[in-house]
């Protein structure tokens, strides 16, 4: 299979809402195989567990796309794959891993804001409020027409800085 094949197939695959979450894994096990190198299979079982609620072992598979060298392969799945993992890092209850691993998210287009919202979410879990929602602030206010600003001020008020 060549590598567009591949990923016409994990594509589909994604986009198939008639299935459930078991098939899902259970097939993306194997196209994960076929991958046309490692890391891109790793993050897309990863994935496919996470969704499922698997996140102890979509942990595993983020980490193995890690250790593949993700970024040099693939540098917009790279920046999903730091949303992901981190995401999954906080539901498993390891919060401050979560945390530095969005300070540390590369910037790509396939994520925009991604990593800060998910950020916030994390600091939010640590009891890091006002934190929390500056960097929430902060993510959003570029998009605004106007007001910006007024927008920066408030929030660097929530932290003193």
């Amino acid at each position: 299979m060549t590598s567009a094949e591949w990923e016409q197939q994990i594509a589909a695959l994604w986009a198939d809402d008639t299935i459930d979450d078991r098939e899902r894994v259970d097939r993306m096990r194997v196209l994960a195989s076929a991958a046309p190198h490692p890391s891109l299979g790793a993050f897309e079982l990863g994935g496919a567990l996470d969704s499922a609620g698997e996140e102890a072992d979509a942990d595993e598979q983020y980490a193995a796309a890690t250790a593949a060298a993700l970024a040099g392969t693939d540098p917009a799945r790279a920046a999903q794959l730091a949303v992901q993992h981190a995401s999954t890092l906080r539901n498993l209850g390891r919060i401050d891993e979560a945390i530095t691993m969005l300070q540390d998210a590369p910037s790509h287009a396939s994520v925009g804001s991604a990593p800060a919202v998910f950020l916030a979410l994390a600091l939010h879990s640590a009891g890091r409020h006002d934190e929390a929602l500056r960097v929430a602030i902060e993510a959003v206010e570029p998009t605004l027409p106007r007001y910006n600003r007024s927008i920066r001020a408030y929030a660097a008020a929530l932290t003193g800085s």
